[in-house]
């Protein structure tokens, strides 16, 4: 006898994470029940009929047989497949003002920053405040930038067009976190290795930003991405960011 799956829809609920959607705004934007779109989210074998799945697809900007494909025994996407990409952006430039908003201020554990530069965390996002109020309340920071005088920096500053620029923002970004350098849980160090992608995690979310050869970093694409329970595509940039963050030189506080 066939029994219905009771695999999550990662693919859905993805989609909802990348919108900024709940259970409850989806379910007014269509007309159902909260509990209707809650059994579609946590139990795969629930589809809605085809109107409401065109509706919903709309919605989230996506093609409807991407959330509820056709083929039953595609139905169930690997953990690390769809389920750990909540979004890819064509660029760190098109990443929504306010997802970088409320990332920074909802960190609860742990953010790690690794970088070049970053300085557009300061002045864009205002978020040194951030950094001190939560750091009183135990989250722990670790931010990893640029060494201004290494091979690696100086030879991107060349590839990018941005010669002696890109070695003026490591000054100032290393010069702002010099504020909050030395504070209970704030770590900040500097490395020399080649950074083929700047990492931003908070939390069980993160924001990769890989980097491709004479482009600037915001013109380059950014994975969305949350740890997910076996999904491997966290783990395999989590580690990149222990590596650098080993062999990184700690910046000393008030210098």
């Amino acid at each position: 006898m066939w029994m219905m799956s009771l695999v999550p829809n990662t693919r859905l609920q993805a989609a909802m994470d990348a919108a900024s959607l709940t259970i409850e705004q989806i379910a007014a934007q269509v007309d159902v029940d909260p509990k209707t779109v809650e059994r579609w989210v946590n139990a795969n074998g629930r589809t809605p009929h085809r109107t409401t799945r065109q509706r919903v697809a709309a919605l989230l900007r996506v093609e409807a047989n991407h959330l509820w494909p056709t083929n039953v025994r595609h139905s169930i996407a690997p953990v690390d497949d769809v389920a750990e990409l909540v979004h890819l952006y064509p660029s760190r430039s098109s990443v929504p003002f306010n997802l970088w908003t409320e990332l920074i201020h909802g960190v609860r554990e742990a953010m790690d920053v690794l970088v070049f530069s970053g300085q557009f965390l300061v002045e864009q996002h205002n978020m040194l405040p951030v950094v001190r109020a939560k750091a009183a309340e135990g989250v722990h920071f670790r931010f990893v930038v640029g060494n201004h005088t290494s091979p690696a920096v100086i030879q991107r500053a060349e590839e990018e067009g941005t010669t002696g620029g890109l070695e003026g923002r490591i000054q100032m970004m290393r010069r702002y976190l010099q504020d909050v350098a030395g504070l209970p849980g704030v770590e900040v160090r500097t490395h020399g290795t080649i950074l083929y992608n700047s990492i931003y995690r908070f939390d069980d979310q993160a924001l990769i930003n890989g980097h491709t050869f004479g482009s600037l970093a915001g013109q380059n694409p950014m994975l969305h991405i949350r740890r997910v329970d076996g999904g491997s595509l966290w783990e395999h940039y989590m580690r990149s960011f222990e590596r650098v963050w080993e062999i990184a030189d700690p910046e000393p506080a008030g210098r």
